[in-house]
């Protein structure tokens, strides 16, 4: 085993979370090194989306979605699934979910949110312009669809809390919707545009190239399995790689997504993370017109037009990080996506699933652990990790610098769950 007296800073994930508290830290002048035990953006961060969700601030367990929870499940294909077998273990997760909707919760959740979104929105566009990463923006809005009146009535106590936080949006009726997205079904009936709904090209790439900036800048990236044994010693945090490494660092970030909770449990930290398990399938670009990014809310699933595809993904199954993928739940979304575009070519998909970590706020854990302050938590985004990750290097950044952050950090301190 050797031993080296290596960065400052070591981030452990390198997906866009912790690629983005790196770029952060390495324009600040510090000596960062990365580690994941794949590479840049290779895991979650290589499948979502590629949405910049700044109005997306509900959280999850927002009144009412717990009454939704019977009927989802009855479908084992639907929006939200949770294997029999690992129920049991997540009822703990599902009761505090249940407990952040109550409405003192839910409002603190909520303003939490807004306010990480707005700063999420204003670091991104600005690091855009210095990493030069503009030109893999798109910003053409989102479409969300209803197919029925009832469904559309049932959306608008969401948009009417929107209303509170200024976020623009259009309700649309059925004959305007072929002028935002030709060649759909007859059976929507209404819609909403939101026209700064904005998305990339291709999240794996756009992760990549912004890293490329923070590499410009001086971090650096080492491939390596953490997970046998951390601790903090004196001025300097100790982090053992499966390898046989050891390195030792002034401060250490953990930025692995799921797997996130595992490590701060070195740390005497016991945090409350569930996987939310997504899945998808990219398309040839060549399968259908997408316009812009398509959002079946009823159906818990998204189409987005991509440089390098065209992606049809979503839902949710809890299952844990063990459980093997239930690709049938990708195929039940693409059968669904070719019922609501007709037309579409569902030949030569490429199926994928990610883990996505959830909290029963819906809000991420930044801050300190509670006993070393050397060790910072930036992980929890859920669905929101590529919206969130410039919000959340920019407060790490300043955590670390011993500034004073932009934002109350309190609703997302990592000790909240702490007796609760």
């Amino acid at each position: 085993m050797t031993t080296d007296s290596h960065p400052d800073i070591i981030v452990i994930g390198a997906g866009i979370v912790g690629i983005g508290a790196a770029a952060f830290l390495a324009e600040a002048g510090h000596k960062v090194t990365v580690i994941d035990r794949t590479g840049i953006c290779e895991e979650t961060s290589s499948g979502n989306a590629a949405a910049f969700a700044f109005s997306d601030v509900l959280p999850l367990a927002h009144k009412g979605m717990i009454g939704q929870v019977p009927k989802w499940l009855a479908d084992p294909l639907g929006p939200l699934s949770i294997p029999p077998a690992y129920l049991p273990k997540l009822l703990p997760w599902l009761f505090r979910f249940w407990r952040a909707g109550s409405s003192a919760s839910y409002e603190r959740s909520l303003g939490a949110q807004a306010a990480l979104m707005r700063l999420a929105e204003v670091e991104w566009m600005d690091l855009l312009d210095r990493s030069a990463t503009r030109g893999m923006l798109r910003e053409d809005g989102s479409l969300e669809l209803y197919e029925s009146e009832a469904e559309f009535r049932s959306s608008l106590p969401g948009w009417a809390v929107r209303d509170r936080f200024g976020i623009s949006y259009r309700h649309l009726e059925a004959h305007e919707l072929p002028d935002y997205q030709p060649g759909l079904a007859g059976t929507f009936s209404r819609g909403t545009f939101v026209p700064h709904w904005k998305t990339v090209g291709d999240p794996k790439l756009f992760g990549q190239a912004i890293w490329s900036y923070a590499e410009r800048n001086g971090a650096t990236f080492m491939r390596g399995d953490v997970g046998l044994a951390m601790q903090a010693k004196d001025d300097r945090v100790l982090v053992q790689l499966r390898e046989g490494r050891t390195l030792t660092t002034r401060r250490l970030v953990i930025a692995a997504g799921a797997w996130s909770h595992r490590l701060a449990r070195h740390f005497g930290d016991r945090i409350p993370l569930e996987t939310e398990r997504g899945y998808n399938t990219t398309l040839p670009k060549k399968a259908f017109d997408v316009r812009r990014q398509l959002i079946f809310s009823g159906h818990g699933f998204v189409i987005t037009p991509l440089d390098t595809g065209l992606r049809v993904g979503g839902a949710v199954e809890f299952g844990g990080l063990d459980r093997p993928p239930n690709f049938a739940r990708s195929k039940a979304m693409l059968a669904k996506a070719q019922r609501f575009l007709p037309g579409l070519d569902a030949r030569g998909g490429r199926e994928w699933m990610g883990f996505r970590p959830s909290l029963p706020d819906s809000l991420p854990v930044i801050g300190r652990s509670r006993n070393d302050a050397k060790v910072l938590y930036a992980f929890g985004h859920g669905h929101l990790g590529l919206t969130q990750a410039a919000a959340t290097g920019r407060l790490i950044r300043d955590l670390v610098m011993g500034q004073t952050p932009p934002m109350d950090l309190s609703p997302f301190d990592p000790q909240r769950f702490h007796g609760r």
